[in-house]
C-alpha cells in the first residue's frame, strides 16, 4: 500500500469540509437549545468573547480533549480523564450532561444532570453553533449522529489478524497517532473492532463523506479492514 503525502491528505480534507453532508441525523433544535443553556450560563459562557467563569467556556467543545485549557483549574477527575485520552464527542457530552457525577466522579460541577434526551440534544445543537472548522467535518469531529452502513453477519464475523493489521497500518498512522493522543485528528486506538469495521465500510461505500477516507477504505478488502480493526483495538 502506498503512503499518501500529508499535504495531499490535508488538502483533500479541506475539500471534504465543504462537500454536502449526507446520511446525517440532526442533533436537535438549536433555538430550543438556547433556552436549555440558561441552566448552564451561571457557570459557563459561550459565543463571541466567552471567558471562563466557574466553569470553562464552551466554544469549540465538540471533539475537544477533556481538561484542555491551561488557564483553567480542573478537578482531579477531569485531569485524569484527559490523561486517559477522553474526548468530548457527542455521545460523551450527552452522557456527561445526563449524569455528570456518574461519568466523572469527583467533578466539581454541581449540575445534577439533564435527564430528558430531547433537552440534551437541543442543548448540544445550540452549542454546536459555536464549534469552528475543522470541527465542521463530521469525520473529524462528529456533531451529528450518522446512520451507518448495515453489514452482513459474514463480514462482521471475520476475525482480523493484528500482525497483518500492523503491516497495513502505515497509511493510518500518517495522520492518526499510535499512542492515541489527540492532535487535531481523532484517535482510532482501542476502537471496538465492530465499530471500526462499520466505519471503514461506510467510507468504502461512500456513506461517510470524507474523501481521503473514502479513497483509503476503497483500496482495502474485507479481510484487510478486519486486520486493521484487530490491530488498533489491541494498541495501548
Amino acid at each position: 500500500m502506498r503512503l499518501v503525502h500529508v499535504a495531499t491528505i490535508f488538502w483533500m480534507a479541506l475539500v471534504g469540509a465543504v462537500q454536502a453532508e449526507e446520511n446525517l441525523v440532526e442533533i436537535g433544535d438549536p433555538e430550543r437549545g438556547a433556552k436549555m443553556f440558561k441552566r448552564c450560563q451561571s457557570c459557563h459562557q459561550v459565543g463571541k468573547g466567552a471567558r471562563h467563569k466557574v466553569g470553562p467556556h464552551l466554544n469549540g467543545i465538540f471533539f475537544r480533549p477533556v481538561a484542555n485549557f491551561q488557564d483553567y483549574k480542573y478537578s482531579k477527575s477531569l485531569n485524569a480523564a484527559r490523561t486517559d485520552g477522553m474526548i468530548w464527542d457527542i455521545e460523551g457530552l450527552s452522557s456527561f450532561l445526563e449524569h455528570p457525577k456518574d461519568v466523572l466522579p469527583g467533578t466539581k460541577m454541581s449540575f445534577r444532570g439533564m435527564k430528558k434526551e430531547k433537552d440534551r440534544n437541543d442543548l448540544l445543537a445550540y452549542l454546536r453553533q459555536f464549534s469552528d472548522n475543522p470541527q465542521d467535518i463530521p469525520e473529524a469531529a462528529p456533531t451529528a449522529r450518522k446512520v451507518e452502513v448495515e453489514l452482513s453477519p459474514e463480514i462482521l464475523a471475520i476475525v482480523g489478524d493484528p500482525e497483518y493489521g500492523e503491516y497495513l497500518s502505515s497509511e493510518c498512522t500518517t495522520c492518526h497517532q499510535v499512542d492515541g493522543d489527540y492532535d487535531g485528528i481523532p484517535s482510532i486506538t482501542q476502537w471496538p473492532t465492530e465499530e471500526f469495521v462499520i466505519a471503514m465500510h461506510a467510507y468504502k461505500v461512500k456513506q461517510r463523506s470524507h474523501p481521503v477516507m473514502q479513497m483509503m477504505a476503497g483500496r482495502l478488502s474485507d479481510e484487510e479492514i478486519a486486520a486493521l480493526a484487530a490491530y488498533f483495538a489491541e494498541l495501548e
